[in-house]
């Protein structure tokens, strides 16, 4: 089981925090990539100080500050930049990391945070990920010298040089989401890689299941992409270190054993072995109290190498 770091800067986090946090799960070795989420505004009642950091520019900081460890997002915002754009900053960052960087993009979803920042919020947003997938893939696939183009219902292209390319041969894309059909289909046409966040275990190896049957009938074969899980981390040496530890978030210790991968070293390696079962490969856990190092390295020490 392939683990990673994932992290939600909007509830409050510098980047030197970031750096702190992204260094560290370097260092352990236990963890082969640091992703972020693409937000601006905070939830849940966060105060979010010391206020928002741009994903991107985040990622360009770390790709210059770590060496090793995949860099990427969960999930970059579609309504947040324009797809030419985009397919500019994400192809730059690879190239200042040595070629580590995977791309996950979605919809985005957040309305009162576009509101926040004077970002449009179409009510149509499939259409535009779509649109923008095929445009970013499009660009960084056509081969120097050539020229690409492109006329959908949303964005038009027109003689762009599809500069600059990657430092990788390809880019990993990530698609996620629970959606039954549209989102599989999505998946089985431009996706590396399938994530599934904060879901239960029949949920994800039912969707997992959608995805497969739709890269079959796609064309591809089902294990051609990687299929992941996010979730919520809360790991304790004992019962009463996971209560401090969810007490920290916010959160009840119960809740999150039901829900997320909570409890001691040994509970958490059978929850993950549980989701191995309906098919998760990857696991991305969201670290929400990111002063607490500890946390990561009991993880990298205690649970890591358990899992083989």
């Amino acid at each position: 089981m392939d683990l990673r770091i994932f992290t939600e800067p909007q509830q409050g986090a510098s980047y030197d925090t970031l750096l702190r946090v992204a260094r560290t799960a370097e260092e352990l070795g236990a963890f082969s990539a640091f992703f972020r989420s693409d937000h601006y505004l905070s939830m849940g009642g966060a105060d979010g100080l010391p206020g928002p950091t741009d994903a991107w520019i985040t990622l360009a900081g770390l790709a210059r500050e770590t060496s090793t460890i995949r860099l990427g997002t969960l999930m970059t915002a579609a309504t947040f930049r324009l797809p030419g754009v985009l397919a500019i900053q994400v192809a730059q960052v690879d190239a200042m990391s040595g070629g580590r960087v995977e791309f996950g993009l979605g919809a985005g979803w957040y309305e009162q945070e576009h509101t926040a920042y004077g970002i449009p919020f179409p009510k149509e947003r499939f259409g535009r990920l779509e649109e923008q997938l095929e445009i970013i893939t499009g660009l960084w696939g056509t081969a120097p010298g050539e020229t690409f183009d492109f006329a959908g219902e949303h964005y038009r292209l027109s003689g762009s040089p599809a500069l600059p390319k990657p430092a990788q041969t390809r880019i990993p894309v990530l698609i996620g989401g629970s959606g039954p059909v549209r989102t599989p289909a999505l998946a089985a046409r431009f996706a590396d890689e399938f994530n599934l966040p904060f879901a239960s275990l029949e949920d994800t190896g039912a969707q997992f299941g959608r995805v497969r049957a739709a890269a079959e009938k796609a064309g591809r074969r089902a294990g051609d992409l990687v299929y992941s899980s996010a979730l919520v981390a809360c790991v304790g040496r004992d019962d009463a270190e996971v209560a401090r530890r969810a007490a920290a978030i916010g959160r009840e210790a119960d809740e999150l054993r039901a829900n997320g991968l909570a409890g001691t070293p040994d509970e958490v390696v059978e929850k993950i072995g549980r989701y191995a079962a309906v098919g998760t490969e990857r696991i991305y856990l969201q670290i929400l109290d990111l002063d607490d190092l500890d946390h990561l390295e009991l993880i990298a020490s205690r649970v890591a190498p358990q899992l083989g």
